[in-house]
């Protein structure tokens, strides 16, 4: 949630949003393009405004849109951050999240992200246990100790716990899953296109920064 917004830049970043919000208003209605969440959950990105996607490696509508998100990073605005989180559906989705904060880890996020998306989605790979995933990290030259010492930290099982927790707190049912400000889900089954998910995010950012700005 955003706080701290001084009045004049409030002021001006509700100008500059309100054609923007004219326009698509009426297209990105609650119920159909979004859904509120209620209770809404709290976020941990500060002043700035949160934009979360829950995902999983082995969807591959998740692989197609990943794309799509990374353009939408570069042209996002400074007042939002970004943040993934695995959803934890059943054990093999658990083990790829604890794969994704072992990565974090280990500071190779970035590698680790694609390479474990394309060896599935282009490779054919399954990861189905530790030792197949452990292979994937030594390819990027993480040694088997090293691995191991990451993955069964209590640091990385904690953020494995909290993405089981907040994939139930933010009630998807499917991935790819955006959330806005810990307020409102996007509604995949009321878009067309992966594009458009993002214009439906853009729309309740800017809902977000015009209430923002009336306080």
């Amino acid at each position: 949630m955003v706080h701290g917004v001084s009045r004049r830049w409030g002021i001006l970043l509700l100008v500059l949003l309100v054609g923007f919000v004219g326009n698509v208003a009426a297209e990105y209605k609650e119920g159909v393009a979004y859904q509120r969440i209620e209770p809404s959950v709290p976020t941990s990105t500060g002043d700035k405004i949160e934009v979360i996607e829950l995902f999983w490696y082995g969807c591959p509508h998740c692989y197609d849109f990943d794309p799509y998100v990374k353009r939408w990073l570069m042209r996002k605005p400074a007042n939002v951050e970004f943040i993934h989180i695995p959803a934890v559906f059943n054990k093999l989705w658990e083990l790829h999240a604890q794969a994704f904060y072992t990565a974090k880890a280990l500071g190779i996020s970035g590698k680790i992200h694609d390479g474990l998306f394309d060896a599935m989605h282009q490779g054919g790979r399954k990861f189905p246990t530790p030792a197949s995933l452990q292979l994937l990290f030594a390819e990027y030259g993480v040694s088997k100790d090293d691995f191991y010492k990451a993955f069964n930290s209590f640091a990385v099982k904690s953020q494995v716990k909290r993405a089981i927790q907040m994939t139930k707190r933010y009630g998807i049912d499917g991935v790819p899953a955006l959330i806005v400000n810990g307020k409102y889900r996007v509604n995949s089954s009321g878009v067309r296109t992966y594009s458009e998910m993002l214009k439906v995010v853009d729309y309740l950012v800017g809902k977000e920064v015009a209430a923002s700005a009336k306080k």
